[in-house]
């Protein structure tokens, strides 16, 4: 799985002018399946997710993880992060996981977070989303879960 995630202070997803998932403080984070992601995968990316030390301690050091801060949990799929642009000047997308298997695994990732953390927000799945934020550093941090 490949997911995008931000520090936020605060981030939102709109759908047709309405606010489907807002949090505060936390992380905002795009994920996108590919065709040889699992379940176990998706369990893998909720773990790293939670633990990931990317909040500052007393000492202003990054050394507390989500589950720490009790932050918010944003994530947005987001079929683009699979993009590939090696050849000529427009993207491809076959390396995104098919929408049906793309649904499955967000839809499991959401079930896993929320049964791990009390502050888990979402976007929806193929809807044309707009994502408002504030980046918190900014903190962006790029993973590959494998």
């Amino acid at each position: 799985m490949l997911a995008l995630l931000q520090r936020v202070r605060q981030a939102r997803v709109e759908v047709d002018g309405q606010v489907v998932g807002a949090i505060d403080a936390g992380l905002l984070v795009l994920v996108c399946a590919e065709p040889a992601d699992s379940p176990a995968l998706a369990e893998k990316l909720v773990d790293k997710l939670l633990k990931l030390r990317v909040f500052a301690d007393a000492a202003g050091k990054m050394n507390r993880s989500l589950q720490d801060v009790g932050g918010g949990l944003l994530l947005v799929s987001q079929f683009t992060l699979a993009a590939d642009c090696s050849s000529g000047n427009r993207p491809g997308f076959s390396a995104a996981a098919p929408p049906a298997q793309g649904l499955a695994l967000y839809e499991e990732l959401l079930r896993l977070a929320r049964a791990r953390h009390p502050l888990v927000q979402a976007g929806r799945f193929g809807a044309d989303m707009q994502v408002h934020l504030v980046n918190d550093g900014p903190v962006t941090i790029p993973l590959t879960v494998r």
